[in-house]
């Protein structure tokens, strides 16, 4: 007759031969399983569904342990569910989970959404900020692991000494976890709630006209693909990355149009171009495979780092310049020139400003002639001022050979 188990029988257990299963007359069901190593165990038996059925208690607990997960099992059974599928459901959970690892999803979010659905400046942005700063810091952790904490902790780290790359790795993880929230893989984002880390103003600077002739001749004597992509940057107040990855197939004559998956608020963006932008195009030796304009290869021109890096040895800035300052650059040299906010909004496809709200349902005058213009008055006057001479008798520059 089984006898309820003590601490004292259970330590004096000595195993055999045989694998042995002594009952325990104080738990329903609940087993003592000896090996012959030695190794001792606890396990279930019970019946479900007419069969019998068994589980085996994970981990090396103490009577009292066993004694509860047994009660539990079988107040699973009693509702009628099987104890041992439950388990084989939690161990497949768990495995699943543990597969969640940051490096195989922030591999996929770059794969799947970052690389389709953002350009390409973006995408390099996604791709430095989740493998240089982020996975360093997480790499084989789940994404079930992060907590709001984590964020905050690598956030302030970050800010130390880089601080507005701080504020963009909160923008990039935010898209990551919200994107893993769409797909149900976690509950709810970490970065919910948490807010930047250190305070941002907008950019002021504007290049004197002096620096604008530094800047072009700089360009020129680096020459190669980033030198021209640069110098058309200015001429044309466009983006980076519509500049960078311009390709000769969306150029038609004198206009370059831009398809709206090519620009920030996606709609198609036609943008003419001035006689010193086509003869910089001109300029531009075709690569065999490829239909992008600015390229070394097949691939756009990507970073800027080392071509920025020489011009400002040779251009010697007044102060501090991203190449984003040159649309801020061209908007104001228009502005200065006398031309009208509106076409300067649309030269560089704005839809805020002076065409938000009902302005921008109702006003469909697309502004070529006036954009055209303005943008041809801008690159005279980058003519004008690397040159000396009055903007009415320049010829325009060329791309020196």
């Amino acid at each position: 007759m089984a006898k309820q188990l003590t601490a004292v029988s259970i330590a004096n257990a000595r195993p055999g031969p045989q694998r042995r299963e002594i009952p325990d007359a104080g738990c329903r069901g609940l087993y003592l399983v000896v090996q012959p190593s030695g190794r001792k165990s606890w396990a279930v038996r019970y019946r479900f569904a007419g069969k019998p059925r068994k589980v085996t208690l994970a981990g090396a607990l103490t009577l009292a342990a066993a004694r509860k997960a047994a009660a539990e099992a079988l107040h699973e059974l009693e509702r009628g569910n099987d104890p041992a599928a439950l388990k084989s459901e939690t161990r497949a959970t768990a495995a699943a989970l543990a597969a969640d690892t940051v490096d195989k999803w922030a591999d996929q979010f770059i794969e799947r959404h970052a690389r389709r659905k953002t350009r390409a400046l973006t995408l390099a942005q996604y791709e430095s900020v989740l493998r240089r700063l982020v996975l360093p810091a997480w790499r084989g952790r789940t994404v079930h692991d992060i907590k709001r904490r984590d964020v905050i902790e690598l956030l302030e780290q970050i800010a130390l000494d880089r601080p507005i790359m701080a504020n963009r790795t909160l923008g990039v993880l935010s898209k990551f976890f919200n994107w893993l929230c769409e797909r149900d893989r976690i509950v709810a984002s970490p970065c919910a709630g948490v807010r930047r880390p250190s305070e941002e103003h907008a950019r002021e600077r504007v290049l004197s006209d002096d620096e604008i002739r530094r800047l072009w001749i700089a360009c020129d004597d680096i020459g190669g693909p980033a030198g021209a992509c640069i110098k058309t940057l200015l001429l044309t107040g466009q983006r980076r990355s519509e500049v960078s990855g311009m390709c000769r197939s969306e150029i038609s004559g004198d206009v370059l149009s831009l398809p709206g998956e090519r620009t920030k608020n996606k709609k198609r963006h036609d943008v003419p171009l001035s006689r010193q932008v086509l003869a910089i195009l001109e300029s531009m030796p075709a690569i065999a495979g490829s239909d992008y304009v600015f390229t070394l290869g097949r691939a756009p021109l990507g970073h800027f780092d080392r071509s920025k890096q020489l011009i400002d040895a040779q251009m010697k800035p007044d102060a501090p310049w991203v190449l984003h300052d040159l649309r801020r650059t061209c908007a104001s040299g228009m502005a200065r020139l006398g031309v009208r906010l509106p076409v300067i909004e649309k030269c560089l496809n704005h839809s805020s400003g002076t065409f938000r709200g009902i302005v921008a349902t109702y006003q469909r005058h697309d502004f070529a002639a006036e954009k055209h213009d303005a943008l041809q008055r801008w690159a005279d006057h980058i003519d004008a001022i690397v040159s000396g001479e009055p903007a009415g008798k320049v010829v325009s520059l060329r791309p020196r050979s």
